[in-house]
């Protein structure tokens, strides 16, 4: 058994094959309930000594195995979305700790202040130098409410454009990581300017003259994604979703009801094989079974190996070749047909 830290939040990683057992079990994965408690009780009972259950504990062990991969062979869109929410997924700080060095967080948009919802600094992942920049959720109440639920007002999109001008000058690639429910709605983001911030980001990062990697970590909705959204490759974790709406929002508008979020999920198109197929990003990063909470990791070997390989391979083109493939890119997007 292996303790770690990320954010003051301590996470123990159990062997694989028993790792759920500290795991928040979601709606779906209910039918688990009942084996994990048989299996509780089974190693309760072996512990004590008086009974040799080392049988039942593996058939119990497989059988739980066998029922998560028949949960997770065909998840909805809606599925997916829970598990991109799940409380115990790693959040942007967790990946930046867990596979840089010598990160430097800079704070402010030189502007109003510094929004604590979207974070950015200098690091280093192995050998490569970058700016690494991406939204953050809190863990308790406490910092949910200091980092505004993941939502940046418009000085976190000033700021994240201030570093990446400032990568920009220093020949190093952007990483941004994507996990927001949206732009924060208030009535002082819009005064301050929220449609604006996230117009500019899109003209900036579309004609930045070096690399550009975006990796949805978990949720992608609307412009408080896309405003760190456009890269050389937009990649999406196997259980993110990445949309203009959330399912929730898009049940009230067409039904006027949340209770069609389900069916809003599915209707939307949001997840990443989907989205793949749409031409709408470049890559899945495939997750541990049971979601990236689960093995986090893994997860972090995973997205660290991926995020190394798109760095070297965008790294040996020149910047102008790099613009140009990045507008051609976004503006083959979507599909139209004349009126007339």
């Amino acid at each position: 058994m292996t303790i770690f830290c990320f954010n003051s939040i301590r996470f123990i990683l159990l062997p694989p094959q028993v790792r759920w057992l500290m795991a928040v079990l979601l709606d779906f994965e209910k039918p688990l309930e009942e084996l994990i408690e048989q299996l509780e009780k089974a190693q309760a009972t072996h512990a004590k000594g008086r009974v040799d259950m080392s049988d039942t504990v593996a058939q119990l062990t497989k059988k739980i195995n066998n029922e998560r991969k028949n949960l997770y062979k065909d998840l909805t869109g809606w599925q997916k979305v829970q598990i991109s929410r799940h409380p115990e997924r790693p959040y942007t700080l967790d990946y930046i700790n867990a596979i840089t060095k010598n990160f430097v967080e800079l704070h402010g948009d030189r502007n109003v202040g510094d929004d604590k919802a979207m974070i950015g600094g200098l690091a280093k992942i192995d050998n490569h130098n970058v700016m690494i920049i991406g939204q953050q959720k809190g863990r308790n109440t406490k910092e949910r409410q200091y980092r505004n639920f993941g939502m940046p007002n418009p000085e976190g999109y000033r700021k994240a454009k201030r570093l990446m001008k400032m990568a920009e000058k220093f020949d190093m690639p952007v990483i941004c990581l994507i996990d927001t429910p949206g732009a924060f709605p208030g009535l002082e983001a819009e005064e301050r300017g929220q449609g604006e911030a996230i117009a500019k980001n899109l003209m900036v990062m579309a004609t930045l003259k070096v690399p550009i990697i975006c990796v949805v970590i978990g949720e992608g909705a609307s412009g408080g994604a896309l405003g760190i959204g456009v890269g050389d490759r937009v990649l999406m974790l196997e259980n993110s979703w990445y949309s203009v709406i959330s399912p929730e929002n898009c049940s009230t508008i067409l039904w006027r009801s949340w209770d069609y979020k389900e069916k809003a999920a599915d209707v939307l198109s949001l997840t990443s094989d989907k989205m793949l197929k749409n031409k709408l990003i470049d890559g899945i990063i495939p997750e541990p079974l049971g979601g990236a909470h689960n093995d986090p990791e893994m997860m972090f070997k995973t997205l660290k190996a991926e995020l190394k390989k798109n760095i070297k391979e965008l790294c040996e083109l020149g910047s102008k070749k790099l613009v140009n493939a990045r507008i051609k890119k976004f503006s083959k997007m979507g599909s139209f047909s004349d009126s007339a």
